[in-house]
């Protein structure tokens, strides 16, 4: 499958068998670019990387060179899944950089969410080019595009070049998932045993929760929110709302307001839970959650996490509310 163009009579990936079949093609057709020459992924931890990561892994194994930058603005538990699955279970070949500190000295005392988004996304970039110039004989650059990507880029995908590597040798894109949907993408990644939370797992903005922790990001307050958005996911998870919403998320604005905890008076922050679902990212519905479930939602948030006063429900849908706060 070289083109860029969907065959019309390409079938639908909706079970196992037909997920296998895939992964078998994908395998022949990944060893015959490939051959003995090295691969190098970045490795989010998301559905797409998550899932060309197993494939390749399955057809080259060591040969490919999986990099996992923690840019510090990870969920709760995403980085150590990672390590997890891939470093532990799949035995890959993982580089793993904390970076915690590099991205959040940057950030310090910027609010404007445009310029946040640039650095993060610009450092993420710095990180990846210096762990890539360390390495040798990488030919190949796999990347998790998926055929909505293509669509929106009118089938022009722009070809990476990772900084750091000669200029005139153009890296050759490794590509196995180009042609599926997402929907079809979560099948295969369940048939390659990869974790149903991992092939499940929600969007997730690139640059992660720095565009929740809203305006200047603080550690504290990024502390605060890694901590109540587990909250949230877990009681989803629990009352099996989590695969019924499409996205659900904790922002936490740069105010605080009165608070008792503890029979004292407290400045805290506000937790604003978000949940929406939307077939297209285009509009998005807000989910109606049963209040039950906000009061106990709210009860954790509010005595398990240091620093939240209130817990808040943004029910604007979109438009006029973006999914997103920044």
């Amino acid at each position: 499958m070289s083109s860029n163009i969907r065959p019309e009579n390409m079938q639908r990936i909706t079970n196992f068998e037909l997920a296998n079949a895939f992964i078998d093609e994908q395998i022949k057709e990944i060893r015959a670019q490939v051959g003995d020459k090295k691969v190098l992924l970045a490795l989010s931890g998301g559905v797409d990387s998550s899932v060309v990561a197993a494939l390749l892994i399955k057809a080259i194994g060591k040969q490919l060179v999986c990099v996992h930058v923690n840019h510090g603005l990870m969920r709760k538990g995403e980085s150590e899944q990672v390590i997890e699955v891939f470093g532990k279970e799949l035995d890959a070949n993982l580089i793993y950089i904390d970076a915690t500190d590099r991205f959040l000295n940057l950030l310090q005392g910027v609010s404007d969410p445009e310029q946040k988004r640039k650095i993060i996304g610009g450092e993420f970039i710095n990180v990846f080019d210096e762990e890539a110039a360390k390495l040798e004989g990488i030919s190949f650059l796999a990347q998790g595009t998926i055929y909505p990507d293509i669509l929106e880029s009118h089938g022009v995908k722009a070809h990476h070049n990772v900084g750091g590597l000669p200029e005139d040798m153009e890296m050759e894109l490794v590509e196995p998932v180009k042609l599926l949907f997402k929907d079809e993408v979560r099948v295969v990644g369940e048939a390659l045993g990869l974790p149903h939370a991992m092939v499940y797992r929600q969007p997730f903005p690139g640059p992660g929760l720095g565009v929740r922790c809203l305006g200047a990001i603080t550690r504290d307050r990024l502390q605060a929110l890694r901590e109540a958005d587990a909250i949230l996911r877990e009681e989803f998870d629990n009352c099996g709302l989590a695969e019924k919403v499409w996205q659900y998320f904790i922002a936490i604005p740069d105010m605080t307001a009165v608070g008792v905890i503890d029979g004292k008076r407290l400045d805290g922050w506000c937790a604003i839970i978000r949940a929406v679902n939307t077939t297209d990212a285009m509009t998005a519905t807000i989910e109606e959650i049963p209040y039950n479930i906000l009061h106990k939602i709210t009860a954790r948030i509010t005595s398990e996490v240091k620093g939240i006063s209130r817990v808040l429900m943004d029910i604007t849908p979109k438009p006029v509310g973006t999914i997103e706060w920044e």
